[in-house]
């Protein structure tokens, strides 16, 4: 399986709600019962986001962070569960990009994992982007929200 791909016993997942609180209610469990998923790989969903974001936008990883991003739903548990909301920016993005620019983001994404000694290789980052975007727009269709858990 690939690094992308891997779900480490499902500890995490994209998935698209209907609004914050039915979001915040998957708080330490699966939300692949209730909701539309992408299981995360072997990668940090809260620091992805902001590097896909930053990717983007040009914005740097830091600026996003002193804005709020990745914002927060739930306060993470003792155990380490939480749930957090894609910004609005970022969804709208993944919605809409070109599958070029998709594929330009996930590589260069990729190269920064890399470079920190993680092995995301960019074959798997391109298709894992290519998933978020269906899901971001399956969200933006619905007139829904893309959120993660982390349990």
């Amino acid at each position: 399986m690939s690094p992308v791909a891997e779900t480490h016993d499902e500890w995490a997942d994209f998935f698209v709600a209907p609004d914050d609180e039915s979001a915040a209610a998957v708080r330490g469990f699966s939300p692949r019962r209730a909701f539309e998923i992408v299981p995360v790989g072997i990668y940090d969903p809260s620091d992805a986001v902001v590097e896909w974001e930053s990717l983007f936008t040009g914005d740097s990883p830091q600026e996003l962070m002193r804005a709020g991003e990745p914002q927060m739903l739930t306060e993470t548990t003792n155990d380490g569960c939480y749930v957090f909301v894609i910004s609005e920016r970022l969804q709208a993005l993944l919605a809409t990009e070109d599958p070029l620019r998709l594929e330009e983001v996930a590589r260069k994404w990729s190269h920064l994992r890399q470079a920190d000694g993680e092995l995301i290789e960019e074959g798997e980052a391109v298709s894992h982007l290519a998933e978020l975007a269906f899901l971001a727009r399956a969200a933006t269709g619905q007139g829904a929200r893309l959120y993660c858990s982390v349990r």
